[in-house]
């Protein structure tokens, strides 16, 4: 019988977890994967049987990344909800259409973030534009100065911060781990505020 080889997409379906799981247990070398010619990842039904059925004591007791994140958000909401954003500056030029957006904004900041952690920074450039750019435009359209585009992402980005801190401080992760979390979200997002001030800066030359 010939053993069915799986995508990454079919063995997150198949462990029942998300795909960035599956990636970061690859990369991190505790799951079985294989590499096509092109550098795809690719996994053995049989090997994910096994490796699923041995693992499945000690995967219970550990959060997965998706749970940690999903702890991540939930924190984030929290912070935003307590009338922080009500006491910014910015925030009180906007009207409730633009505060819908910007409250908004924080997901794509974390969906970034989580593709740029998982990917070990495959396609950060991209993700960072990408990000930066909405909040540039975001900021053009409601009629915000660069200094307030730049406040506006440094707020979300600092909630979004403090809430990965204080979950991986309660999942008590090794420190080395934890560090390394940290580095990687501030370099994803420095790389996010320098392109919201290009963009910014191209848009407005664009309009004078």
């Amino acid at each position: 019988m010939i053993d069915e080889w799986l995508s990454l997409k079919d063995a997150a379906n198949m462990l029942g977890v998300h795909p960035s799981t599956v990636r970061l247990w690859s990369d991190k070398g505790l799951l079985p994967v294989h590499r096509t010619q092109g550098g795809h990842r690719r996994y053995k039904r049989s090997e994910m049987m096994m490796w699923s059925e041995s693992n499945k004591k000690s995967r219970e007791n550990v959060m997965e990344p998706e749970s940690m994140m999903q702890e991540v958000v939930k924190n984030v909401r929290l912070q935003i909800s307590e009338g922080r954003l009500e006491a910014e500056s910015w925030y009180q030029k906007l009207d409730e259409n633009a505060r819908i957006q910007y409250r908004m904004s924080a997901r794509s900041l974390f969906q970034g973030l989580m593709t740029y952690v998982s990917s070990n920074g495959e396609e950060a450039a991209s993700e960072a534009y990408a990000i930066g750019y909405e909040y540039a435009s975001r900021a053009r359209r409601y009629q915000l100065s660069y200094v307030d585009a730049a406040r506006a992402f440094l707020f979300f980005r600092d909630a979004l911060i403090e809430s990965v801190i204080k979950v991986y401080g309660d999942a008590k992760l090794p420190s080395k781990e934890s560090s390394e979390m940290y580095t990687k979200m501030h370099a994803f997002t420095d790389e996010i505020l320098i392109s919201l001030l290009q963009t910014y800066q191209k848009l407005e030359s664009v309009n004078h």
